[in-house]
């Protein structure tokens, strides 16, 4: 039996703890839990599993002895064809369950460089380094059998959309109908090859890499450098202390998950890294990673000039989307992903939508109506979900019944003993106030506002306040909230706050700030009003990539990419 648990949607309500004890296991409100638990607690998990109130736990349909209902009813007439999927992680195999549960009766392909079976991701960076859970326990629960020509550990490296061709490393072609594109991104590697080559150099973003770290860390290296405080960092920093190894985390900007969530949240996060151990180092970058001459790390050099000694580095400096495959597709696709609509139909490099080519997963830029239509790409897991669900029922969908994407992004991290979860986007925003709370106990709910509407909220072990936000957003709620919440008074719009803006009273010292009225322990708490969310510019990822418009005629009238040389 295979479980997984939407730890974005799970809200810490524990039955399936006292249902399923040696399967499930709650810290504080971080929930854990063995993906491949025995047979002999497959009853237990099945209760489990009935109980939970929010239906968060997913098991693997295919081992029940009973399948369960599906969804939805499947499509009353059939569709047939050819589709290929291009990427058998989390989306693209959510994807081909969708595709068959709504009726699609013809030949499904999916295609993926990996030559293990989809898995789940989140736990790498948590249970598998711990030890707590093998690898081999991380593979995703079929909700149905799947019936498709798998070919993995073979890697798509070209698409042909005219000839409707998938071009394959290994020389071989793949027609198709229709394909989806979800290739997700791999880890961004540390930019001086012959350092990243050290022995001692790691980073994690498949299972292979969790097994080579996890091997490091037991081996109870003297210091764990970690390049990087977003929420792989930050996690990879949270394991590291509970293995009782001493670490440092360097990070680019003022805080940790100041890119996710601002500054003020970035504060409170590097308090609780700070107060668990670690030596983070902020507004400083790694310069170089030093060796001992045989090839083997014993440090780093930073931009202030200091050093570190280490002979364990972690580098957690984000991630790059797989679309080089693509790059003479004629696609829009490039450092920022596969453009596509909100019904995931990707678009050319004309800005044409395409009716055969769709995106789903982490390298999808699409359009959010909620957030005034900018695009946007999210690397999360429930997006990866939501977003092959919205793709799959498209591919095989007339135009009256296509669905727009317009999940609300969720996301969730577990570190150093705190469930935090988000919902929406909180660097669309120019304003945060704390609802519910003691930011200074690292258990409160901060909600986020643009131009006077919530736009997202954080919650720091309060993840029950979720979805009552997630609705606050969808109605474009008044910011800042003016209803009566439990642990404060009611707060009205009236006279709250100013405008947002990056430093002044939004500051570390100013009004905004850890030590300031509208701060960490000051009068940004529960009772006090709006201060500045202190969130990063908004920047557009180009990377020098342009386009050429050629011709006169609006016949012949087109757009080229151009790369950097």
């Amino acid at each position: 039996m295979r479980v997984i648990v939407d730890l974005t949607r799970c809200q810490g309500y524990g039955q399936c703890v006292f249902l399923a004890p040696d399967v499930f296991t709650m810290r504080d409100e971080a929930l854990l839990y063995d993906l491949q638990p025995a047979d002999e607690h497959r009853e237990h998990v099945l209760r489990a599993a009935a109980a939970c109130p929010v239906q968060a736990i997913h098991l693997d349909r295919t081992a029940l002895s009973v399948h369960q209902p599906l969804d939805r009813e499947p499509r009353p007439q059939p569709v047939g064809g050819r589709i290929v999927i291009v990427g058998a992680s989390l989306a693209g195999a959510r994807a081909a369950e969708v595709l068959r549960r709504d009726g699609f009766t013809g030949e499904l392909t999916m295609i993926g460089d990996e030559t293990r079976e989809p898995y789940d991701r989140p736990p790498l960076s948590k249970q598998v380094l711990t030890g707590q859970v093998p690898p081999e326990h991380t593979l995703l629960p079929r909700l149905r059998e799947v019936d498709a020509e798998l070919l993995f550990g073979t890697p798509a490296t070209g698409l042909d959309v005219a000839g409707k061709r998938v071009l394959l490393a290994d020389g071989r072609e793949v027609g198709f109908d229709r394909v989806l594109l979800a290739t997700g991104t791999r880890a961004r590697p540390w930019p001086d090859a012959a350092e990243a080559a050290l022995d001692g150099v790691y980073t994690l973003r498949d299972a292979g890499d969790a097994v080579e770290l996890r091997q490091a860390l037991a081996a109870g290296p003297r210091r764990v450098l970690i390049l990087g405080a977003g929420f792989t960092g930050s996690e990879i920093a949270s394991v590291c202390r509970e293995l009782d190894l001493p670490v440092t985390v360097v990070e680019r900007g003022p805080a940790p998950l100041y890119n996710a969530m601002g500054g003020v949240i970035g504060d409170v996060a590097a308090q609780l890294q700070r107060d668990h151990g670690v030596d983070l180092r902020t507004g400083t970058t790694v310069t170089a990673l030093e060796s001992d001459g045989a090839g083997r790390l014993t440090g780093a050099t930073l931009s202030d000039g200091s050093t570190v000694a280490a002979d364990v580095a972690v580098v957690a400096l984000g991630s790059v989307r797989n679309v080089e495959w693509l790059r003479d597709s004629g696609l829009a696709a490039g450092v920022w992903g596969v453009t596509c609509d909100a019904g995931c139909r990707a678009v050319d490099v004309n800005g044409l939508v395409t009716d055969d080519v769709f995106v789903a997963g982490d390298i999808a830029r699409f359009p959010h109506p909620i957030y005034e239509y900018q695009f946007m790409s999210l690397e999360h897991w429930g997006n990866a979900v939501a977003q092959a669900e919205i793709a799959a029922h498209n591919m095989v969908s007339d135009q009256a019944h296509r669905w727009p994407h317009l999940s609300v992004p969720v996301f969730w991290s577990s570190q150093f003993g705190v469930n935090i979860k988000s919902v929406g986007v909180p660097t669309f925003a120019d304003q945060i106030v704390f609802t519910q709370g003691s930011p200074a106990e690292r258990r409160f709910v901060a909600v986020y506002g643009y131009q006077g509407r919530v736009t997202a909220a954080v919650t720091f072990d309060q993840a029950m306040w979720l979805e009552f936000y997630q609705r606050q957003i969808e109605q474009a709620a008044p910011f800042p909230p003016d209803f009566r919440h439990v642990g404060g008074k009611a707060r009205k719009a009236a006279g709250a706050g100013g405008a947002g803006r990056a430093d002044g009273a939004g500051g570390v010292d100013g009004a905004g700030g850890v030590d300031g009225a509208g701060g960490v322990d000051g009068a940004g708490g529960v009772d006090g009003g709006p201060v500045p969310a202190r969130v990063p510019e908004r920047l557009v990822a180009a990377a020098g990539v342009t386009v050429a418009v050629t011709g006169h005629d609006p016949a012949e009238r087109r757009v080229s990419l151009v790369h950097p040389r």
